[in-house]
């Protein structure tokens, strides 16, 4: 059994703690990687604070990039030595997954939250031998080893920098996928976007490349709302001073075309429909706390307005991966302007700068 040094999640809403862990060799279907870094998500605050149903103890980490350094005797397509960003989880056999949908898979939540492998066991271990939770999304990369699949792991150029490339496996293609994948605006076309975090900014970045007439960025932060501008927001709307909607119709009096929320507000769910057009879509990506409940008006909806929630930006990531980063090798995806490393011993410090929203995207560096 491998060692391996990981922050791993042991009580609801409190700091995680660094430990020596051993990790197994890889299963036929699996991969080991060598963890260079890991972005840091809302999604793994959501769950060190119990709002997914994720077992603790946990290793979380869900935007890993590393090095393949084994592989398992059924996996085709990667070899040691192979320079990979891990993404999302999903089985590939159900009828999403063999439609061409594997955002949509049928046990999406349990390959992804379960925190074990779909037999039950799991490749982490404690000092005393007991089984962490370690199959979070597929990787649980806040650690310097990891347990990952064929299929969640996209194999990039060995020129790519590993240090900066994990976020591209979660927040940012959920973003920028939202936009080009999902929503695909028109050239010329309007659109508003809730929350200037990694999400929100990576929606503003592909608005701008999807050639929309108007972008406007709607967010508390002065500062990042100043950024958002640099990026591709033709329009901000700071939500402290102003009201959002009304904000918005001054900019586009018959509402915008469309809308993201990126918060997991409540308030700015309604928000982000009300300033809409006719017709005009919502995109919902903020991710919420299960259970969470909104108040809409249904009469917003009966002039052709629609909703939709949308997971990893409807991306697949072998296919969008390669897509973000040729978009950033030519100017057109500046992600690196939202990016603070941090040590992994610094985890903390790196997720209390995220949520007091001192960083944007806060990536963690690995030692070996």
């Amino acid at each position: 059994m491998k060692q391996a040094y990981a922050a791993i999640s042991r009580e609801k809403s409190k700091p995680l703690v660094l430990e020596c862990i051993g990790i197994e060799e890889p299963r036929p279907d699996e991969i080991l990687v060598r963890i260079v870094a890991s972005g840091v998500c809302h999604t793994d605050m959501v769950v060190r604070d119990q709002g997914y149903d994720v077992p603790q103890p946990v290793v979380l980490g869900h935007e890993g990039s590393g090095v393949v350094e084994a592989v398992g005797c059924n996996v085709k397509a990667l070899v040691p030595g192979d320079h990979v960003a891990l993404s999302y989880a999903y089985c590939g056999t159900c009828d999403k997954c063999l439609a061409g949908t594997p955002y949509y898979c049928e046990d999406f939540f349990g390959r992804n939250f379960r925190g074990t492998r779909p037999d039950g066991t799991c490749p982490l271990h404690d000092s005393q031998g007991t089984q962490i939770s370690g199959c979070f999304f597929e990787q649980s990369s806040f650690a310097t080893y990891s347990i990952a699949s064929e299929r969640n792991a996209v194999k990039i150029p060995k020129d790519v920098p590993l240090d900066l490339i994990g976020p591209l496996g979660c927040g940012l293609q959920t973003g920028a996928g939202a936009v080009l994948n999902c929503l695909k605006p028109p050239p010329g076309s309007s659109i508003a976007i809730f929350g200037a975090g990694a999400v929100g900014m990576a929606a503003a970045m592909a608005a701008k490349i999807a050639g929309c007439g108007t972008v406007i960025v709607v967010d508390l932060n002065a500062e990042r709302l100043e950024l958002a501008v640099q990026l591709g927001a033709t329009h901000t709307v700071n939500a402290r001073r102003q009201d959002s909607v009304k904000a918005i119709k001054e900019i586009a009096p018959n509402g915008v075309d469309f809308s993201l929320e990126c918060t997991s507000s409540p308030k700015v769910f309604r928000q982000a429909v009300d300033c809409l057009g006719v017709p005009g879509t919502c995109g919902l990506v903020g991710s919420s706390a299960l259970g969470t409940e909104a108040s809409i008006d249904i009469g917003s909806f009966l002039f052709g307005r629609t909703l939709v929630g949308i997971v990893e930006g409807q991306s697949i990531p072998a296919d969008f991966i390669p897509q973000l980063i040729d978009h950033w090798r030519n100017g057109r995806f500046p992600f690196d302007k939202l990016v603070r490393f941090y040590e992994l011993n610094e985890i903390n410090q790196a997720m209390a700068d995220s949520e007091s929203g001192q960083v944007i995207k806060p990536i963690l560096r690995m030692k070996h």
